[in-house]
């Protein structure tokens, strides 16, 4: 299920009612909330869908979807954004902020409570010879919306860096990154041979915390990112040994805006990720986390996105989102410029004033059309 800035797309009524005759088919935390944004991976291979396993439904789901819109695909469709978790990005659903059980800077929880989940960390444990360590997650991670310094696990001296810690880590971590192969790996077997059509994998940008040793929100979230491991460059190989994108959200946050007390560094988070798509030869997509209509935020954006050597350019940016905000006049007439200068990137002979004289045309030009469109999406 997508449910991001008011948009909700649940899953189909038919996998829910699976979900609720095996309740287990759900993602569930340590005191058992079940959450139904998205079938646990933990199930991925197993026939629990009317005899189906969720990757073979999800591959016949992307086949209809490839012969529907076949007279699309590579002129009007070049992108295809696979969806791999809550929200449609990679991760664990650690931070459900649409029911309130979760509010930001909290460090969320681990989902590792359903049958299949706990299955397989009991196998895990007993492959390495500590079958101690395979019957539940950390007890001392805490709970939503604690911080880091509030559990004994991720404080800065904390379980997340003792053998156990990194023991579960690498083993949670691994099964979302295993979540991403099978997709994958069913998605290149109905998408290639497809001419003009990108494959993309949106991993998300928890930035909160970041200057924290744990990372705490990003360990709930699946991604094995501290002081002392790296958690993005296994993530863009994964991605890369599939000829897909990597696409990364919040380029448009600069860390001063962001609450200091928590630690947020967006930037250095997405220095990072970019980092690790170069170094597994992955392209880099990204999108904006928040609706932005400001230069301040489109000049972090283009910063972000294009004003690098050509190599360590972005491959495509998202702008979220199309709403009635976006089409105000002054709204349309900075979003006029700021698409103007991402064409002209490299283009070191155009001013920004010329781009703005453009875009003023261009919104003048349109201003039917944008005020239509405004009326409309306010109905």
């Amino acid at each position: 299920m997508c449910v991001v800035h008011g948009c909700s797309i649940p899953l189909p009524k038919w996998v829910t009612e699976e979900m609720d005759k095996d309740q287990d088919l759900a993602y569930t935390d340590r005191c058992g909330r079940r959450n139904y944004e998205y079938l646990s991976l933990g199930a991925d291979t197993i026939p629990a869908l009317k005899g189906r396993t969720p990757i073979q439904c999800y591959a016949d789901f992307m086949r209809a979807f490839r012969d529907h819109l076949a007279p699309y695909m590579g002129n009007t469709i070049c992108e295809i954004q696979v969806g791999m978790g809550p929200a449609g990005e990679l991760r664990y659903p650690s931070y459900p902020e649409s029911n309130g059980t979760w509010s930001f800077p909290g460090i969320g929880e681990f989902q590792c409570y359903d049958r299949y989940m706990r299955a397989s960390l009991k196998a895990a444990a007993e492959a390495v010879g500590r079958p101690e360590w395979g019957n539940a997650g950390p007890e001392d991670s805490g709970s939503y919306n604690q911080w880091p310094e509030d559990t004994g696990f991720f404080r800065r001296e904390g379980g997340w860096n003792t053998d156990y810690g990194q023991f579960f880590m690498s083993w949670y971590s691994q099964m979302l990154i295993e979540h991403g192969e099978r997709i994958l790996s069913a998605c290149s077997s109905v998408f290639t041979g497809t001419p003009g059509v990108k494959v993309s994998v949106k991993v998300a940008g928890i930035h909160w915390h970041y200057g924290t040793r744990s990372h705490a929100p990003e360990l709930t979230a699946g991604y094995y990112n501290t002081r002392n491991h790296d958690g993005y460059l296994p993530i863009a190989r994964m991605i890369g040994r599939h000829g897909a994108v990597l696409n990364f959200t919040c380029v448009e946050m600069r860390n001063h805006e962001q609450p200091q007390d928590a630690q947020c560094m967006p930037e250095a988070l997405v220095s990072q990720v970019a980092n690790a798509a170069k170094e597994a030869g992955v392209g880099l997509a990204g999108e904006n986390a928040l609706p932005r209509y400001d230069e301040t935020a489109h000049d972090q954006v283009l910063a972000t996105a294009a004003e690098k050597a050509e190599e360590d350019r972005m491959v495509a940016f998202t702008y979220l989102r199309m709403g009635p905000d976006l089409f105000q006049p002054d709204n349309w007439r900075r979003f006029a410029a700021f698409v103007k200068r991402m064409t002209e990137t490299g283009v070191r002979d155009v001013s920004r004033e010329q781009v703005e004289r453009e875009a003023q045309g261009v919104a003048h030009a349109t201003q039917g059309v944008i005020q239509e469109a405004a009326v409309a999406l306010c109905n």
